[in-house]
């Protein structure tokens, strides 16, 4: 079976994601897809954008009974879930809890193989943005771990996290003053539409 699926891709700085309508109808048919398998890490760029937006969301991510906790990162533990896992903020009434600006970097950007946009020519661009963009993440929480670390911050004191927060929030800003050019040389939201052949169950593709 065909079907014309829309990808949208949002630029919005730190917080860009990738946004496909078929995800509403997952053909995996299990209701839970991609968040069957995979566990959130929430890293300094995350947990900033959450203290100044969805502080409760913060709070509420500590107080689960499943979470691994490092020195600069948070990960969701999944739970088992019949022959596979489940995310925590998933559910099968409406999916993810989480609205997509909110979520870790690998759920804002990703698409499953299904959809294979990586292959369209005419998304080179946007393949490329997404690539410049996970590189300037990655170093920008590498930088906020290193000084956390240089100034005796871990997150592993869970008791003292307001302490934790409040030395790393200016360093975030310090950190990403001066965004890179490559944000400005796109839209800030372009829809395409691409044409594929659809399967389902297991055989679609995770």
């Amino acid at each position: 079976m065909q079907k014309e699926v829309s990808i949208t891709f949002h630029n919005k700085g730190l917080r860009s994601y990738i946004e496909v309508d078929l995800c509403a109808n997952c053909p995996r048919q299990d209701n839970k897809g991609c968040c069957g398998y995979y566990s959130p890490i929430f890293y300094s760029t995350d947990l900033a954008y959450l203290l100044e937006n969805k502080p409760g969301l913060v709070d509420y991510i500590f107080s689960l009974s499943d979470i691994t906790v490092l020195d600069a990162s948070v990960t969701v533990n999944n739970s088992i879930d019949g022959d596979s896992y489940r995310c925590q903020f998933h559910t099968t009434e409406t999916g993810c809890l989480l609205d997509q600006i909110s979520r870790e970097t690998i759920c804002r950007h990703f698409v499953c193989p299904g959809i294979d946009w990586k292959s369209e020519e005419r998304l080179s661009d946007w393949q490329n943005f997404f690539k410049l963009l996970l590189e300037y993440e990655i170093q920008v929480n590498n930088n906020i771990a290193r000084k956390m670390k240089e100034k005796g911050f871990t997150l592993r004191n869970l008791d003292d996290l307001d302490a934790y927060f409040a030395e790393m929030m200016p360093i975030f800003h310090e950190e990403t003053k001066d965004l890179p050019s490559f944000f400005k040389d796109f839209p800030v939201q372009e829809t395409f539409k691409l044409l594929r052949t659809l399967s389902y169950g297991e055989d679609w593709p995770l």
